[in-house]
């Protein structure tokens, strides 16, 4: 079980296969697992490095505050830890707001960013989600929030009800100040001024039911020859409702700037 320790907490990541880099981060409410499709495809032939962020899955879930930059500076120091120079970062959500900042902060680290959800900013529902997860009722309130983050026909789907129920199996073990605190770190955290500066090949991936569209697209026009993609059909959580179709995408967009990605 590999654990990263370069920023005073204990990040759990795992990695899949052997050859060029890939880092993946997850979003709210979810763990390293929401790129299980991804991992099973790209894992063959790429060396595939899934994050759990603090506060998820077996991270350490600190209560005190912090900042997003602290949560960048985990994903960095695990690929530190792996010896990475430079990679392409997936992110979703929080974990694209994560991947943003490490390519503001650590351009040189960053060789692509494919950004789904891609909001640069916190916003107001945010606030909604705090008081909910330091709710009494965690598991139900997370549940909630997953389902929030796929399109309505997903969650109600034999597929969508396990793969939501998987992840909401380990509520018990989730600390809702820390998720809270997730929350603030992307509340404090506007990146709208500084994505001129974003010199990484960048895609921006929404669901047609997502919430975050208007913010993706944001991102999308401020980031240098940005491109935007809508996945038909699918939600916040895009990837893994329609993993063909976001697959198919970045593969078009890889394959356009020159980048190496292979799949099974």
């Amino acid at each position: 079980m590999p654990y990263s320790i370069k920023n005073g907490l204990r990040i759990y990541y795992e990695t899949y296969g052997q050859g060029p880099p890939l880092v993946m981060v997850h979003a709210n409410p979810f763990d390293h697992r929401l790129w299980m499709h991804q991992i099973a495809r790209y894992s063959a032939f790429h060396k595939v490095i899934a994050v759990d962020l603090r506060g998820y899955g077996r991270s350490d879930k600190p209560d005190a505050p912090f900042q997003l930059a602290d949560m960048a500076r985990d994903v960095i120091g695990v690929c530190n830890d792996e010896g990475l120079t430079h990679a392409p970062f997936f992110g979703v959500s929080v974990g694209s707001g994560i991947s943003m900042l490490i390519a503001l902060e650590k351009p040189e680290l960053v060789e692509a960013l494919v950004l789904v959800g891609g909001s640069s900013s916190g916003s107001d529902n945010m606030i909604r989600r705090i008081e909910g997860f330091l709710s009494a009722d965690l598991p139900n309130y997370q549940l909630r929030h997953l389902r929030d983050c796929v399109a309505p026909a997903f969650a109600d789907s034999p597929r969508g009800r396990w793969l939501l129920s998987l992840f909401n199996a380990r509520a018990d073990e989730l600390s809702g100040a820390c998720i809270a605190n997730i929350f603030r770190a992307r509340l404090g955290c506007d990146m709208r001024g500084r994505l001129s500066n974003i010199k990484a090949p960048t895609l921006v991936v929404n669901g047609e039911h997502d919430n975050s569209m208007a913010a993706g697209l944001l991102t999308a026009s401020l980031i240098p020859d940005a491109r935007h993609v809508t996945i038909i059909g699918g939600g916040h959580a895009c990837n893994i409702e329609k993993p063909e179709d976001f697959d198919a995408a970045v593969a078009s967009f890889f394959s356009d700037k020159g980048l190496r990605l292979c799949a099974a």
